[in-house]
């Protein structure tokens, strides 16, 4: 669905030159939930907007939704939903005849267009709201609107940027359900960013993660879990310092360390490393106290692989965001 190779964008301005993309690859199949995540300023926006023809790319060449990004940005369009950040609908117009307006955009007669209207609305839960003004819905269903003004159309292809921003926990879960539902139930490829972990954790089988302009890993979420950050293993031993020895005879453990009467390291399969472990030293006459086996966030693995988390604040925004 996606093919993307060597994409670069640079901003030139006042004197300066930024790199904002530089040589990414990435491949999305058909059908996929695929998150695409890193801190501010990593080049993700831009990415975004590049795909979804909101900006040129500098160089570089990507297929999406079956169409060439910078020789047919036009059948692009017309295959993909896209879902920004803000409200997609005039805030003093009306539900329905925005809605309508838009599916007419896309070549639907009247009819049609009221009939795929009624049906979205109803599936989304918006019935009984087509005559009011979109100012005087709450916060969700104004993303449920922008969610079926994305798909209006029936697009192969989604976008959703920052999705859940700004909503409350049961508006949140509310809002997954449906954009699960538009994989699970009408095959559509979704391809969103988002700062919230336990939305990559609830939606996402794969993970891209940009970081300085470049795709850095990827993989599921679990997988990226427990292979770069590994399980926290952490023991009260009879003797720290002999445990902490056996400890780094075991397979794959690191950042073996003693902080007074605990031992704590890590391994990428705790569950089964630490049984190990107390059994070694309790032959050795080292009882274990206590033990304690801390999964991986995936806050934790950006925190490996960028040294920052996710979360972190970035006082200068990526190039382009406002353009």
């Amino acid at each position: 669905m996606i093919k993307v190779r060597g994409l670069t964008k640079t901003f030139r301005g006042r004197g300066n030159t930024v790199q904002a993309v530089n040589g990414v690859d990435l491949d999305v199949a058909e059908g996929e939930i695929v998150g695409f995540l890193g801190p501010n300023g990593a080049g993700k926006t831009t990415t975004l907007r590049m795909l979804s023809t909101l900006l040129r790319p500098t160089s570089g060449e990507a297929m999406v939704a079956g169409c060439d990004l910078l020789d047919d940005p036009a059948g692009v369009r017309l295959r993909i939903g896209y879902v920004g950040q803000g409200n997609g609908a005039g805030a003093d117009q009306r539900v329905g005849e925005e809605l309508i307006t838009q599916a007419r955009l896309y070549g639907m007669t009247r009819a049609a267009a009221r009939q795929r209207v009624d049906e979205l609305l109803t599936r989304y839960e918006l019935q009984g709201m087509a005559g009011r003004t979109v100012r005087t819905l709450s916060g969700g269903q104004r993303r449920r609107l922008d969610i079926v003004m994305g798909v209006l159309h029936r697009p192969p292809l989604v976008f959703l940027d920052e999705p859940s921003a700004a909503l409350d926990p049961q508006s949140r879960s509310n809002l997954w359900q449906h954009i699960s539902s538009l994989r699970d139930e009408h095959g559509s490829t979704i391809f969103l960013t988002t700062h919230y972990l336990d939305e990559v954790d609830a939606l996402c089988e794969r993970i891209l993660v940009i970081d300085g302009g470049r795709i850095i890993t990827e993989g599921t979420p679990d997988g990226l879990k427990g292979e770069i950050s590994g399980d926290l293993v952490t023991l009260e031993p009879a003797d720290p310092a002999a445990a902490a020895a056996s400890a780094e005879q075991l397979p794959g453990a690191r950042e073996v360390t003693v902080d007074g009467a605990t031992v704590s390291f890590r391994v990428s399969h705790g569950d089964t490393a630490a049984p190990e472990l107390m059994r070694t030293l309790e032959a050795a006459g080292n009882p274990v106290r206590a033990v304690q086996i801390k999964r991986p966030t995936l806050d934790d693995v950006f925190l490996t692989l960028t040294g920052r988390s996710l979360r972190d604040a970035d006082a200068n925004p990526e190039p382009g965001q406002g353009e």
